[in-house]
């Protein structure tokens, strides 16, 4: 019997990921390279024979920002339901047969930057030295002024991980494998890091050791805390011969 899965999928790139500047609340949407790269990764990991098996998905969770809603809607998933927001863009068509809900939560929301909000990590740094604030800043240990600190977003992901493995994972493995158990998130390369040392047992402040990029793939099991990740696809971009 496989065991359920959680698959992380981080949107595509947008303007400011390409600055390496923090986007948090900030609704700014995908660049047309960052759509491209995620329909690649549609075409490539969903389908009945390949990582993300729509039949097997028991439930979705998306982020309120359009930049996760539109990475979303070029996944290859195609819904028996409207989705819950006005679609983002043009459908790239009816993709294959999913049956579970789409929901939008705030609970995979990305980290609330506060006054880091749209500035780089080297800028952050240089005015934490001007205030004289001593050391380097590090977002898993010192949270962000005017946002989040590392124990608000735990509590947050903690009450989500809590939820998927007792609505979703524990009735799929009591039921046995004709149970679809997966679930996916779509969301944003901090809060799904911050998911993934959790759903491992890892406190924040310990920081992880790997990095999601955008429109990159991430997946957890319920046996193991292991996490497999997975980069985002190369495709010719807009720009290049």
């Amino acid at each position: 019997m496989s065991t359920p899965r959680v698959f992380l999928i981080r949107h595509g790139e947008t303007e400011w990921s390409l600055d390496g500047r923090h986007t948090g609340l900030t609704d700014i949407p995908l660049t047309s390279n960052g759509e491209k790269r995620v329909r690649a990764t549609g075409k490539a990991l969903v389908g009945p024979d390949r990582l993300i098996a729509p039949k097997k998905i028991a439930h979705i969770y998306v982020s309120p920002r359009k930049r996760a809603q539109r990475t979303f809607e070029l996944l290859n998933l195609g819904l028996n339901r409207p989705l819950p927001w006005t679609p983002h863009g043009v459908p790239d068509g009816t993709g294959l047969q999913c049956e579970a809900e789409v929901e939008v939560t705030d609970y995979i929301r990305e980290w609330d930057y506060g006054d880091y909000e749209g500035i780089t990590t080297p800028e952050i740094r240089k005015i934490r030295a001007e205030q004289g604030i001593k050391g380097s800043w590090d977002i898993w240990k010192d949270g962000c002024p005017g946002g989040e600190a590392p124990h608000d977003v735990t509590r947050r992901v903690d009450q989500l991980i809590e939820e998927i493995r007792e609505k979703y994972h524990k009735p799929a493995m009591d039921k046995g494998s004709d149970q679809c158990g997966d679930v996916l998130l779509v969301a944003h390369g901090h809060i799904l890091r911050a998911f993934a040392m959790r759903w491992a047992g890892y406190a924040l402040r310990e920081g992880p050791t790997f990095l999601l990029e955008a429109g990159g793939v991430g997946t957890l099991r319920i046996e193991e805390p292991a996490l497999l990740l997975g980069g985002a696809f190369v495709v010719e971009l807009d720009g290049q011969d």
